[in-house]
């Protein structure tokens, strides 16, 4: 991490730090969803034939294969 990905990281962190319990849940949530968009748009990128309840199992299917199974 070069010092300017650090200073940032660090006004991240101190944002996340004055931010309340719900405010770090609701963003959380935020992020994830965020995430699971990106990924989805990559996958339909990637597959662009699949139909919709075809790209819907491909999804499912993807995700299912990046779960901790140690829980």
């Amino acid at each position: 991490m070069n010092a300017k990905d650090h200073a940032a990281h660090r006004v991240y962190i101190e944002a996340l730090r004055n931010m309340t319990p719900e405010a770090r849940l609701r963003k959380a949530f935020e992020l994830s969803e965020f995430v699971n968009q990106l990924f989805a748009h990559g996958l339909r990128k990637r597959f662009p034939d699949l139909s919709e309840e075809e790209f819907k199992k491909l999804v499912r299917d993807r995700l299912d294969k990046c779960h901790n199974r140690n829980w």
